[in-house]
């Protein structure tokens, strides 16, 4: 691995010369990192059986295949899968790591007690703190593969003290991981005093989606009139859309509806996520396979948290106990986009979560019947390119003319890599390492 450095020297018949910014010395050999060629070989890549190797140049690939030319530098990835980083389309990177604060820590479990906990608490949170709290966050999610990042931001605090610490992340860190920030009103786009306005202040001073939370709202009415404005607001601005929506177990919560009616008709549903929708697994199969046929005609996206979703719900219930997740499965099997997401990192909401995608992924295809070999060979999907299709990123992908942005599994199949959940040994963003790590050795070798 070679890094960019300011200058360095080489030698030439005993006389040291002193190169200029932005070479590096190989083999005694000059090379101008911003065109030297890199080639990555003996690799598997994921959804691609014709290539073992890439050229990367000024960090785009620029040839795939095999038995490729000889490069400026050669990296052997010995056999290792690798793929398109992982994507967190859903995360609060305000509220990592507050869990256990004094007032964190629920009792009931339950989304709405965690609201409530978290009005008291972000009223003692300062930018600073939210800075650090949310850099501890990001690089835990780096660490473990991830190079996307949405984040829900709560604009139900009169100082927009998250949104002004996030805005600013998003810049310093841009050539590391690109973050995404929903304006979200956490308290209600109405339930808040002036929450509408500051959703709007939000997105003037830079979110990319508007968000809202109509099961949170006082009334059914104002629940929809939340819906009707999140879509006028993502016309007048040209922001996606990402709604908390029907996070909940009662069947009667159906904002999707409205929700999905409204981007048909704007043209806009491919902008718009649906995160949660939990109630619709809980939804008669004559609504549901109704609504499945209008999804498809919107082509509206669905964001499922595994972990959060299971742990915040059916505690209403006795038993039977429900899972809380969307109709994940079903789905995907009608050509809908879903992408799974962490959410939370021990926050009032989920006392756990880290970052690391790979167990998102172990829970999701349980807790949703898709663990049959072929949905195995495809359940990557969910934590990469489905994520990176509903946030709208386009340079992504290991294809010929995007970034050289990629992750190294520590397994070479794809089926053997879920079975083990295995670790990302190394990330890779614009032909450049952000990490790199060994593999697992073992002090003493178990001997059996």
């Amino acid at each position: 691995m070679f890094v960019k450095i300011d200058q360095t020297t080489m030698t030439i018949h005993t006389k040291q010369i002193t190169l200029p910014a932005g070479y590096i010395v190989i083999n005694n050999k000059p090379f101008d990192i911003n065109i030297m060629k890199k080639k990555f070989f003996n690799t598997n890549i994921y959804r691609n059986n014709s290539a073992t190797e890439f050229i990367v140049e000024n960090g785009k690939i620029t040839e795939m295949g095999t038995n490729l030319p000889e490069c400026d530098e050669e990296i052997d990835l010995k056999g290792k899968l690798i793929m398109p980083p992982y994507v967190d389309p859903h995360l609060h990177l305000d509220y990592v790591y507050t869990g256990r604060n004094d007032g964190g820590m629920v009792n009931s479990g339950t989304l709405f007690e965690g609201i409530e906990r978290w009005h008291y608490i972000k009223k003692s949170q300062n930018k600073k703190d939210v800075k650090e709290r949310a850099l501890a966050g990001i690089r835990e999610e780096v660490s473990h593969g991830i190079q996307f990042i949405r984040t829900h931001i709560d604009v139900t605090d009169p100082e927009l003290t998250g949104l002004k610490a996030i805005l600013e992340l998003r810049e310093e860190l841009k050539d590391k991981v690109t973050i995404q920030i929903v304006s979200f009103p956490q308290e209600g786009m109405y339930a808040y005093k002036n929450g509408f306005e500051m959703v709007e202040e939000g997105l003037k001073m830079g979110a990319d989606c508007v968000g809202a939370i109509p099961h949170f709202e006082w009334a059914r009415e104002i629940g929809e009139k939340s819906i009707h404005k999140t879509v006028e607001l993502a016309v007048k601005y040209n922001k996606m859309i990402d709604v908390h929506i029907d996070e909940t177990d009662d069947v009667m919560a159906r904002f999707i509806e409205l929700l999905n009616a409204l981007v048909m008709t704007e043209g806009i549903g491919e902008k718009t996520a649906a995160s949660h929708a939990c109630s619709f697994g809980s939804a008669d199969n004559a609504y549901a396979n109704r609504m499945i046929g209008l999804f498809k005609k919107s082509k509206i996206n669905f964001i499922t948290p595994p972990t959060e979703n299971a742990y915040l719900q059916g505690r209403m219930d006795n038993y039977p106990k429900r899972r809380g997740l969307n109709r994940v499965k079903e789905l995907l099997e009608e050509g809908i986009n879903v992408c799974f997401a962490q959410d939370s990192i021990n926050d009032p909401w989920y006392p756990l979560g880290n970052g690391n995608m790979m167990n998102i992924l172990d829970n999701g295809i349980h807790l949703t019947h898709m663990a049959s070999y072929q949905e195995i060979e495809k359940s990557f999907d969910l934590i990469t390119f489905n994520g990176a299709k509903t946030m709208m990123i386009e340079d992504y992908g290991l294809t010929i003319g995007r970034s050289a942005n990629f992750i190294v599994l520590n397994e070479s199949d794809v089926f053997e890599a879920i079975r083990k959940r295995v670790e990302v040994l190394a990330s890779v963003r614009n032909g450049e390492y952000l990490f790199k790590r060994k593999e697992p050795i073992y002090d003493l070798p178990l001997n059996l």
